[in-house]
């Protein structure tokens, strides 16, 4: 076998093995805030960098990163949470001055295959509002300890009866 050809499979494999892939993007409205949701795959346990900016008259306005240099415009209203598989950004007092096509941009440290993106556009009057039920699912535990928990309520009310 050619020694290039080896190499170039190798290549293959590693970056196949290592990429971070981003699943869905998705966004609503938690009170006057913008809430915008990175659920990716997780390939690797390499640090995660993040970027969520906003593209507006066609200039692209970074909110919030671990990879660039967040505009001042943004900084004191945006912050990022980490969860598994899932990174959420929120822009406190959103108006429709703060609509747009919004991305999210993850790579993985030491991840050849470049950096994963995805767009999403937000109009604030065709926002739906975030649904409690959504941030149970995001901590699978409070949903288990709940569902759980049922049958010691029932045994509860019926003890009062």
């Amino acid at each position: 076998m050619n020694p290039t050809v080896g190499i170039a499979v190798i290549l293959t494999v590693l970056q196949a093995a290592h990429c971070q892939m981003i699943k869905d993007l998705s966004a609503c409205l938690l009170g006057q805030s913008l809430r915008v949701d990175c659920h990716y795959e997780n390939k690797t346990s390499n640090p995660l960098t993040y970027e969520f900016s906003i593209t507006k008259d066609n200039r692209k306005h970074v909110i919030h990163s671990t990879i660039s240099v967040s505009e001042n415009v943004y900084r004191s209203r945006a912050n990022v949470t980490l969860h598994k598989n899932l990174v959420c950004l929120y822009l406190q007092s959103f108006t429709t001055s703060d609509e747009g096509v919004y991305m999210c941009e993850l790579k993985a440290t030491n991840d050849y295959t470049g950096n994963q993106i995805k767009n999403i556009t937000v109009i604030k009057d065709k926002l739906e509002k975030c649904a409690g039920f959504s941030l149970l699912i995001q901590n699978t535990s409070w949903l288990l300890l709940l569902l759980l928990s049922l049958p010691l309520l029932q045994a509860v009310d019926f003890v009062s009866l």
